[in-house]
């Protein structure tokens, strides 16, 4: 066998934005119990976070503050060697009334600040030993996402922009990947999916038969980000339960 795969974490340094709750959190928990130095960002802090995690007040749509955040956290941690862009989402809005406004800063936080955040850490991680960087993407950015068109034209753009960057910084050993992230329960499950008995519905149309876990997305994380995943970069991974079942076998079976 040639050199040894590890999947060890130990002395790394990582930055995972939006980690103070929902998917965020779990990815930062998750690298940090890996022996990771972890620090997120949010607009303000959390009343907990994971052990070994720190916080530092970012908005991440801002393009100095967040690339001034990624410098004090290789500054502080000894270098970069992971950048999961996590922070992102957007309320429901109809196209024909969102103002610009809404929609610019909608794909300010979407696609814009990972840009600015990649190439924030690409000037610490070209210098070293290369890194890694995982975009979290989503199911919207791959089909129609009525109620929330720009969220998910800026999904798209974000895994044009993953194969862009695995391709411009492969010389420099720096890899790019992105997560597309399906349906998932989270701390906003009901508002965003309804009641117990709509859930029940929906995770019944999924093939494996229930929402994604903060786990399930932390886990598929840690190996885009170890050696196992060495020769993995400009992927687009699918961790989604095998997908949205296609509406008209449903309208076949009369339901």
């Amino acid at each position: 066998m040639e050199g040894q795969l590890r999947n060890d974490f130990q002395g790394k340094s990582a930055v995972v934005t939006g980690g103070t709750r929902g998917l965020g959190r779990a990815i930062a928990g998750r690298l940090a119990a890996a022996g990771c130095r972890v620090a997120t960002c949010g607009r303000s802090a959390p009343d907990t976070l994971p052990d070994g995690v720190s916080f530092h007040a970012v908005d991440v749509r801002d393009p100095e503050a967040a690339a001034a955040f990624v410098d004090a956290v290789a500054a502080e941690q000894g270098g970069l060697d992971i950048l999961v862009n996590n922070a992102g989402g957007s309320p429901e809005a109809a196209a024909e009334s969102a103002s610009p406004r809404f929609h610019e800063a909608i794909i300010r936080l979407n696609l814009l600040a990972p840009l600015t955040l990649s190439q924030a850490a690409y000037r610490h991680m070209a210098g070293g030993s290369g890194g890694s960087i995982v975009n979290i993407a989503s199911l919207s950015g791959q089909r129609p996402s009525p109620g929330t068109a720009a969220y998910g034209a800026a999904k798209a753009g974000l895994v044009s922009l993953t194969q862009s960057l695995a391709q411009e910084w492969g010389a420099a050993g720096i890899r790019v990947n992105a997560l597309i992230v399906g349906l998932m329960a989270t701390e906003t499950t009901e508002a965003t999916y309804g009641d117990d008995s709509a859930q029940a519905r929906i995770a019944a149309s999924i093939p494996l038969g229930r929402f994604g876990t903060g786990d399930d997305i932390a886990g598929a994380v840690l190996w885009l980000c170890s050696d196992l995943a060495a020769w993995v970069s400009g992927a687009r991974l699918n961790v989604d339960g095998g997908g949205e079942r296609p509406l008209f076998l449903e309208q076949l079976k009369g339901n």
